[in-house]
């Protein structure tokens, strides 16, 4: 397993992270025996950074990772995990930060987790659950350097939704050692400038901007939310169409655009648009770790081989990049 250095925080951490999200729901419904069973391959494989939430279930998810990790005792891996503010505690956020991580380092038995991720929305100026830039420099961070003090945190974490300006602004203040950033094949932006009349958000090259403030990368969405299957197949114990992020404003919509990128496949650069989609989010050097969400064992199994093959080839990039051009125009 490739490992990449992450950010200036010094962690090594592995190309191929395990996601815990309630999307797949592997780790919030699945099989207790099997969650165990693919921790320990994962583990075995070289993966080292597992990433969940107390939103995942309402804290199931950090209760089965919390069990898993306590039964196999691993040495050496890194856990994240969120918090999310309802916007009824966004006048005492040092109260629920500290509570919400409470209630994590419990379900995980942890006495400590190595990322704490700031789980809103961040825009300009705020409104609804979202926060706005100042509230996240002025309350958060203080909030959660309180906690990093007392070594109940590593670092600080964001996920990168939001504006695109605002997202911009907090990664340029320096105070954040990770940054969760959607990056698919649906959406690049967070690497390049979009083609004209792109259907998706434009992310403003916000890998330039955690290169340059030092910020790890995790890379979410790098399935579109499982969109980039090219089926609208679910498994029973996954979750719904999940809202998309960045891309189409519906998952149908998703769904149509990876299917015109089979020719990935047919073209022999990938086995299948998964494969694809997954090997496409590490090829950019400013990947930390790429999550991929599961339902499956099989699907973990699938994940940890396309990451063996490495990158996609420049060849297949290129490919990708006159695809993604066909899209320009049309509605998001």
């Amino acid at each position: 397993m490739q490992m990449r250095v992450f950010g200036r925080t010094g962690l090594k951490l592995s190309v191929l992270g395990f996601g815990c999200g309630a999307v797949g729901g592997f780790m919030v419904r699945g099989d207790p025996a099997e969650q165990e069973r693919t921790i320990a391959r994962a583990i075995a494989a070289g993966v080292n950074y597992f990433d969940t939430a107390v939103q995942y279930g309402g804290g199931e998810s950090e209760t089965n990772l919390g069990r898993v990790l306590q039964r196999l005792k691993p040495d050496n891996v890194v856990v994240g995990t969120k918090v999310r503010l309802p916007s009824s505690e966004f006048g005492r956020v040092t109260e629920a930060v500290r509570t919400s991580l409470e209630g994590s380092l419990k379900r995980l038995n942890l006495e400590r987790v190595d990322i704490f991720h700031l789980h809103n929305a961040i825009t300009e100026q705020g409104g609804g659950e979202a926060l706005s830039v100042r509230q996240v420099l002025d309350d958060v961070v203080p909030a959660f350097e309180r906690l990093r003090q007392q070594g109940k945190i590593g670092f600080l974490g964001m996920t990168a939704v939001g504006d695109s300006a605002a997202l911009r602004d907090v990664i340029d203040a320096g105070v954040f050692g990770s940054a969760q950033i959607v990056y698919n094949m649906l959406n690049p932006s967070a690497a390049i400038d979009l083609p004209p009349n792109y259907p998706a958000q434009d992310y403003g090259r916000l890998f330039d901007r955690t290169a340059a403030a030092g910020v790890g990368v995790v890379g979410i969405r790098v399935l579109a939310g499982g969109a980039l299957s090219g089926s609208a197949e679910r498994h029973p114990i996954a979750g719904p169409a999940p809202e998309p992020i960045g891309s189409a404003m519906s998952y149908d919509a998703d769904i149509g655009r990876a299917r015109r990128l089979i020719p990935l496949v047919e073209a022999g650069f990938a086995a299948s648009l998964t494969e694809a989609a997954t090997r496409f989010a590490l090829s950019h050097p400013a990947m930390g770790t790429v999550l991929v969400g599961m339902a499956t064992p099989q699907q973990f199994d699938d994940a940890l081989a396309a990451a063996g093959k490495g990158p996609l080839p420049q060849a297949a990039l290129d490919r990708l990049s006159e695809l993604q051009r066909g899209f320009s125009g049309e509605a998001r």
